[in-house]
């Protein structure tokens, strides 16, 4: 058994494909994430000893690392092969802790992208344990510990139960009040539009074509029309005059590919045109890297490794792309763009988000894909291959038109060539062609109408998704692969609720941003928040002492709390009514927050203490006892649907049932989604399926 190596790695699906490429000489098993932390029940923080952590074996994970010890002890060499960043290090180091293997000698390997090829390469030259992604990582988890379990209990107290502070998730709500507020206390302002709808003449086999013309100058100068006064007077000022074209521009314009996904733009672009949330895709990307059974390939990682905020690709990879498109497109297809990163980073060690395998176009394998997988992995490969390609061109005409003191513009573009938009259209469809009819200057088109139109100007939008993890990236608050978690606990929280796929924040959200910004400025501040950003990622650039940083930082935040502590008054909310009645007294049930969560209790308390769960229903009626079905979780956390008349009646089901009965025995039908909705029959020994 001493002959077989051992390669430890932390999902189990990525250990499956691993397995597969490096053969019966190695075993690899997983770790199933990190396997030591600090403890859930306590700080886990030794103040007084200079901030040393104080790491546990996390509960659960006895059984995972007895066997990685046993199985290390069998094993010729042992190699960690966790994520090739801050966390995937510090995970390796845990494992080296554990197993007793020596951090200074070369046991950890790293690959970008998990193909064969890859992992073949990184098990020939294995490396030590970099120290300084350790600290860095280190810092982040103590300082988010001391803001997360300092200042959460002073919310306890004096809000309510269950809430939370965190050092980049407070300076990320605080945002999105902000933004709020502003919309709140806006005050639109009126303009006025004033458009001419002009007819050129028709010259030779030219067709008469109308077109818009924009008033946007008088006297040279640029003018806002404020009122219909204004706008009448302008009008009766054009009237009976002649529109004359003064100047004719006409120029190439070209439209540049953006460069390949980072983390950031994968879930910006995701959102915005597939209707993800940042969520959904860092766990279907994960997917697609981890590795996918496909049809005549295996299992195969399809894209490089999902947390970059690089926009680098690596030789092999630009070759790749070259002559692919070269064969599948021709030369004159082919760009020559470079690219740079926003900011000088340390992730610039992985590459841009890509294809593993340039030549593997997502159609060929999109029936060995699930729908999502599939849009996903389209959007990664067409950004990739878009960004090797040449500029769209277009032809684009302005034209400046006068009458008297007024001059009135239009604008007109048409494709000239398509460039790298044969693969990745991002032009919205107002930029599409809209060519102006041909015009000289001195020509005197004839006026059809003139539009005269009242606008408002508009408040700021609320953030979406895609806007935030933007806003966030520009502000350099935090880092990509945190904003998915950012936005899950502010919703999982109640600080923020989705409206039409927009942020907005409740007054929950308002009364923490409010105390926080009172008595803990520097950790909502976006500016204060940049600045840790770039001391926490200078230990790992400039081997940075990290417990420096933290000292310096729990000096400010010790005071503060103090201060807090004695001037914040305890909170009161009001809580949510609902339409639920209460079935003992009558009166409208109100929704609590308790240890465990929400919960509905009578709004009569404490004359009538009337309590129960909060339940989904999913208009299905129980084939037993005609009572509700509804949405339960399991110990484990599971979803399942049960009869609400429960423990009376037992009914349950695992998929979710819907409002239809199998043509065979007349049970309920249950709803089952692969990569297509496929509804079984509730009774296994039926077996019917459509």
């Amino acid at each position: 058994m001493a002959d077989k190596n051992l390669v430890i790695v932390e999902s189990p699906s990525k250990a499956k494909t691993i397995g597969k490429f490096l053969g019966s000489k190695y075993k690899v098993v997983a770790s199933v994430g990190h396997i030591r932390d600090l403890p859930k029940s306590k700080l886990g923080i030794n103040i007084e000893n200079n901030f040393e952590p104080e790491y546990i074996s996390i509960r659960g994970k006895g059984d995972i690392i007895k066997a990685m010890k046993k199985e290390a002890k069998d094993a010729g060499r042992v190699f960690l092969a966790t994520d090739p960043d801050r966390e995937g290090e510090a995970i390796s180091w845990h494992i080296a802790y554990l197993l007793g293997i020596n951090a200074d000698e070369p046991c950890r390997i790293v690959f970008n992208e998990i193909t064969k090829g890859a992992i073949q390469n990184a098990v020939k030259h294995p490396r030590q344990i970099d120290k300084k992604l350790v600290d860095a990582q280190q810092a982040r988890r103590v300082l988010d510990r001391l803001v997360g379990y300092k200042i959460s209990p002073l919310l306890w107290r004096k809000i309510r139960r269950g809430l939370s502070a965190g050092r980049v998730q407070s300076a990320a709500l605080k945002i999105i009040c902000d933004r709020e507020k502003s919309i709140l206390d806006f005050v639109p302002k009126e303009f006025w539009n004033i458009t001419a709808m002009l007819m050129n003449e028709s010259k030779g086999k030219e067709k008469q074509k109308k077109f818009a013309a924009k008033l946007t100058e008088h006297k040279g100068k640029k003018i806002t029309v404020s009122n219909k006064a204004e706008a009448d007077h302008i009008l009766s000022e054009l009237d009976g005059k002649d529109f004359v074209i003064q100047k004719i521009e006409e120029r190439e314009k070209v439209r540049k590919p953006n460069p390949p996904f980072t983390t950031s733009s994968l879930q910006q672009e995701a959102s915005t045109k597939l209707n993800f949330y940042t969520k959904k895709t860092m766990l279907i990307a994960q997917q697609l890297y981890e590795g996918i059974e496909i049809k005549g390939h295996g299992t195969v990682g399809l894209v490089t490794y999902i947390r970059t905020d690089s926009v680098r690709i690596s030789d092999e990879a630009q070759n790749a792309a070259v002559e692919y498109i070269k064969d599948k497109y021709s030369d004159r297809y082919l760009g020559n763009h470079v690219f740079t990163n926003k900011k000088k980073d340390v992730q610039d060690a992985h590459e841009a988000i890509r294809p593993s395998i340039v030549t593997l176009h997502p159609d060929e394998i999109k029936d060995s894909l699930t729908k999502d997988q599939y849009s996903l992995y389209r959007l990664i490969w067409s950004r990739f291959i878009a960004s090797r390609m040449s500029s769209a061109v277009y032809d684009s005409v302005s034209a400046e038109i006068v009458n008297g003191d007024y001059t009135f513009k239009a604008n007109g573009s048409k494709m000239k060539f398509d460039g790298y938009l044969k693969v990745y259209n991002n032009v919205m469809d107002e930029d599409e062609e809209k060519m102006l009819p041909l015009l000289k200057e001195g020509d005197k088109p004839s006026l059809l109408d003139m539009l005269s139109e009242q606008s408002f100007t508009q408040p700021p939008s609320r953030f979406s998704e895609a806007s935030l993890v933007k806003d966030l990236e520009d502000k350099d608050i935090g880092r990509p692969s945190t904003y998915a978690p950012i936005i899950a606990t502010l919703i999982e929280r109640k600080y923020i609720t989705r409206e039409k796929k927009m942020l907005k924040p409740t007054e929950l959200g308002f009364i923490v941003t409010d105390l926080m910004e009172t008595y803990f400025k520097e950790i909502v501040d976006a500016g204060f928040t940049a600045d840790m950003e770039e001391k926490l990622d200078d230990i790992e650039v400039k081997n940075t002492e990290w417990k420096t940083i933290i000292a310096d930082f729990y000096g400010i935040l010790e005071q503060e709390l103090q201060v807090a502590d004695e001037a914040i008054e305890k909170v009161n909310i009001e809580d949510e009514l609902t339409d639920e009645i209460c079935e003992v007294c009558g009166k409208q049930m109100a929704i609590k927050h308790g240890r465990f969560g929400e919960f509905l209790a009578c709004s009569g308390y404490p004359e009538c203490k009337n309590t129960k769960p909060i339940v989904s229903k999913i208009d299905v009626k129980c084939p037993d006892c005609g009572k509700d079905i509804i949405a339960r979780k399991s110990k484990k956390g599971r979803v399942f649907y049960g009869c609400s008349g429960y423990p009376e009646c037992n009914k349950l089901y695992w998929n979710k049932p819907v409002d239809k009965k199998c043509p065979n025995c007349s049970s309920l039908l249950t709803e089952k989604k692969t990569k297509t909705t496929n509804y079984l029959c509730s009774n296994p020994e039926c077996g019917y399926k459509e």
